[in-house]
């Protein structure tokens, strides 16, 4: 499928799915930092490493990635042209991918708590939230390749 993007169809799409990889990677990277933060001291020298790390995790990797996968992916979506509003998958798709911006804005919400040193959950709850962007990201790419309906 060529649409409007004509030969850099495929090259937009390759990009598109690094973007991905790397968002994805950094938010389920996050998670797992929370988790060590959780459990650190207060003030600690681990409690400072690991704000710096959130901080420059987020602001050089997973916002940067996120920021491109979603331009990215719209510029995909145009290009399939008229006939995607007729087919389901991308619906689901779209709703896990708003899920999934939620979920990134918890996270940035959850470290900038952290960096004020008011850290609002336990280590257990971040398990937890560690495990919901890697269920999106399944769902996410079984429509988006699978195209079920």
């Amino acid at each position: 499928m060529e649409g409007f993007l004509g030969g850099a169809h495929l090259w937009i799409k390759a990009l598109h799915i690094i973007a991905v990889i790397a968002w994805m990677a950094g938010m389920l990277y996050l998670p797992r930092l929370f988790v060590y933060h959780a459990a650190a001291a207060p003030l600690s020298d681990l409690d400072e490493t690991l704000k710096i790390m959130e901080r420059r995790l987020l602001r050089g990797i997973v916002n940067p990635a996120m920021i491109v996968a979603l331009v990215l992916g719209i510029l995909l979506f145009l290009n399939r042209g008229e006939g995607i509003w007729q087919e389901g998958w991308w619906r689901v798709k779209l709703l896990m991918l708003v899920v999934m911006f939620a979920i990134h804005g918890f996270l940035s919400r959850w470290r900038r708590a952290f960096a004020e040193g008011k850290n609002p959950h336990s280590a257990r709850f971040y398990r937890w939230i560690n495990e919901a962007p890697a269920v999106l990201m399944v769902v996410i790419v079984l429509m988006a390749v699978a195209k079920p309906f």
